[in-house]
């Protein structure tokens, strides 16, 4: 292919803002909620310590920022999503802890280069449209020594699943790159391995229970953004074709039999220690 016929390189600015939006329908934190004990499970991988300062990109509603904050660290909470941030806000009051929260862009975070001991991210960086810059963000705002930790879905686990059966009916913005190639370790490697001292890496399962398929259906459908826009943007025999989709996928996976609904999530928790300490 010549340099003529190279497709287009995406417009991330453009598809930046179509995710944002994407992101602030619904209301995220409703579920996000439910995945707390990720961000316990990833406080306690990267060794959160009193008094470290810990930077939480991409926080959603909080769940990194709190189980850091409840290690006594010294948090600041962003986000790209104001709505998102009081949702973190009003958690970590209810809490008692003492949090910074700041509207801030993971592509272009407002901190000096090595103003963190600690850099977290759960199921947040990995959105971003531009994953080179994101990665390079992480990395620069973290002191040498410091310690990146995130959690990532992986591409063949049920949430990448999920994003495959959806992009079957909304395709997704071309020439971007899919998000669960943060949940495989080749590429993290390609993003990180320069400036990585360390990588530590497990996979694990966070564990989706809802009443039923129907009910996990109702509640993604109305609050997770990405969900919640595919329904929006297609015609009623769309949305029929989706939902018998999604349900089969959901049935499928469910390991709860009849009596409810429980769906394994496999996930990376990833701990990488950066060059320089």
């Amino acid at each position: 292919m010549s340099q003529a016929d190279s497709p287009p390189a995406p417009d991330f600015s453009a598809i930046k803002q179509r995710q944002q939006a994407t992101w602030a329908s619904g209301d995220f934190a409703i579920i996000g909620v439910t995945l707390q004990i990720v961000g316990e499970s990833l406080a306690e991988a990267a060794d959160i310590r009193a008094g470290e300062e810990v930077i939480d990109i991409a926080a959603g509603n909080g769940n990194a920022t709190l189980a850091a904050a409840h290690r006594f660290a010294h948090v600041t909470s962003t986000d790209y999503v104001p709505a998102l941030l009081e949702k973190g806000r009003a958690r970590a009051a209810a809490e008692g802890l003492a949090v910074v929260f700041r509207e801030a862009d993971a592509e272009a975070l407002p901190f000096a280069d090595g103003s963190f001991d600690v850099a977290l991210s759960t199921f947040g960086i990995m959105f971003t449209p531009n994953h080179v810059q994101s990665s390079s963000e992480m990395m620069r705002v973290l002191r040498p020594g410091g310690r990146a930790g995130m959690a990532n879905w992986t591409p063949q686990g049920f949430i990448g699943q999920l994003f495959k059966t959806i992009g079957q009916h909304v395709p997704p913005p071309a020439g971007v790159k899919p998000p669960g190639l943060w949940g495989t370790e080749d590429y993290l490697g390609q993003l990180f391995g320069e400036q990585a001292e360390r990588f530590e890496v497990q996979r694990k399962m966070f564990n989706f229970r809802y009443a039923s398929a129907a009910h996990w259906l109702q509640v993604f459908r109305d609050f997770y953004g990405p969900v919640h826009k595919a329904f929006a943007a297609l015609d009623d025999p769309g949305k029929l074709a989706l939902e018998r989709d999604l349900t089969a996928l959901l049935d499928s996976a469910n390991t709860a039999g009849g009596a409810s609904l429980v769906v394994p999530a496999e996930y990376l928790e990833v701990v990488i220690t950066k060059r320089g300490g």
